[in-house]
């Protein structure tokens, strides 16, 4: 089944993430012929463009530390602009689209009116045409994204259309996690050599992927199960594994291992001090994960090698982008529980002090549109804290400990 009478999937944000994962799951499930994908872009036409010319197909290109995988995706069946309005509306206006999928960054939530305007745009549409019921599925790096959405959407809606969102509309909160660094010239080169079509829009990605969904799709999804995702009824557990074990880490690697002169995530693990600091990180941050002891052992075990893949170029400059949001869910609530113990978490207080040492200068670029009241502040930790964790700013200890050389 091909063509505009298999899309039952909209998606919103059409980067190289969702086409190495919700995209890679969807043509990897045994039903895919009957859930082909629309999706839009943020607002940039010339991604969707290069793709509608080659009939939005594109190689998976997945980078083990031995050599490169290629296969041919086909999941995705359409690609519009951010900016078509009007086909936004016309695909949520029919009741055999079934999920509303989005990768749009923690950003797009942050500028929570513009996400909302447009969310309530397409449910409107749904709702005036009958169209029925539709799951919204966020997979995005937010802790209990469900909920997040929910509470945006149903925020931006009027009394009327809200109420219809309450009885239509299912939130499925999600973890998602596949390392998808930007994709180079050279890596649409090497495509070129192998496969001998010069693909205007491959994705680079790593072996290691992962979906844990938690929710009701009230028209269906496609049978995700078979290609290795998780349906739980819980996801707050594997939610809090990921951000602190893995997006944590990073962090700690982002801000620490750059101002030791590392570039990449494979350079500042393959350090033995980087190393050191990240496992003692990891020792902190596992209190703080409900899950059984074995798991975790596990799940840092897959990290490591993950993280020690030296043909994924994860920049840690790249990680390092938008510190003042991901500082706030990845450290702090560690950093809370440690001093609520009575303890100095060295692992934490390294992060943090690296965070600030990075708003003064040191290691990455500072990429980041939230930073600019905390570099103000940048030359005092105790003046940084008050701002970001003000339970935290009396803390002398923990001062002393964040300013120390």
């Amino acid at each position: 089944m091909t063509g505009n009478a298999a899309i039952r999937i909209v998606h919103l944000g059409l980067g190289g993430f969702f086409r190495a994962h919700q995209a890679w799951y969807t043509g990897a499930a045994p039903d895919a012929d009957g859930w082909r994908i629309a999706a839009f872009a943020g607002r940039s036409a010339a991604l969707a463009e290069r793709l509608t010319a080659q009939d939005c197909r594109y190689t998976l290109v997945v980078r083990g530390p031995d050599g490169d995988e290629m296969t041919e995706q086909h999941a995705l069946a359409a690609a519009h602009s951010g900016t078509a309005d009007r086909a936004w509306r016309a695909y949520l206006a029919r009741p055999e689209i079934a999920v509303l999928t989005l990768t749009v960054t923690e950003k797009a939530y942050d500028r929570a009116g513009d996400l909302g305007i447009r969310l309530i745009d397409g449910l409107a549409a749904r709702r005036e045409a009958g169209a029925g019921p539709i799951a919204l599925v966020s997979c995005d790096n937010l802790p209990e994204n469900g909920t997040v959405l929910r509470k945006l959407v149903e925020g931006a809606a009027d009394p009327e259309l809200a109420g219809w969102i309450r009885d239509n509309v299912a939130f499925v909160t999600t973890m998602v996690d596949r390392i998808t660094p930007r994709t180079t010239d050279a890596d649409v080169a090497a495509v070129a050599a192998h496969t001998g079509w010069a693909d205007a829009a491959p994705v680079v990605t790593e072996p290691f992927t992962e979906w844990v969904l938690g929710g009701e799709f009230p028209a269906g999804r496609p049978a995700w199960e078979a290609a290795g995702a998780r349906f739980v009824t819980d996801v707050r557990p594997h939610e809090t594994r990921k951000l602190l074990l893995l997006n944590g880490g990073h962090s700690l690697l982002a801000y620490a291992g750059s101002a030791r002169g590392h570039e990449t995530v494979a350079d500042a693990v393959a350090d033995p001090e980087c190393r050191r600091w990240l496992d003692q990180w990891w020792d902190e941050a596992s209190r703080y994960v409900p899950l059984p002891a074995g798991d975790l052992v596990a799940y840092r075990k897959a990290l490591l090698i993950r993280f020690a893949n030296p043909r994924i170029r994860h920049t840690l400059a790249q990680i390092a982008a938008d510190g003042s949001q991901k500082v706030a869910i990845r450290v702090l609530p560690v950093l809370r529980g440690e001093r609520a113990a009575g303890r100095m978490p060295a692992g934490a207080i390294r992060t943090l002090a690296a965070w600030i040492a990075h708003l003064r200068g040191a290691g990455a670029p500072v990429d980041d549109a939230g930073a600019r009241p905390y570099r103000e502040r940048a030359g005092s930790a105790r003046d940084v804290l008050a701002l970001l964790a003000p339970d935290l700013a009396g803390d002398d200890k923990l001062i002393e400990a964040l300013e120390a050389p």
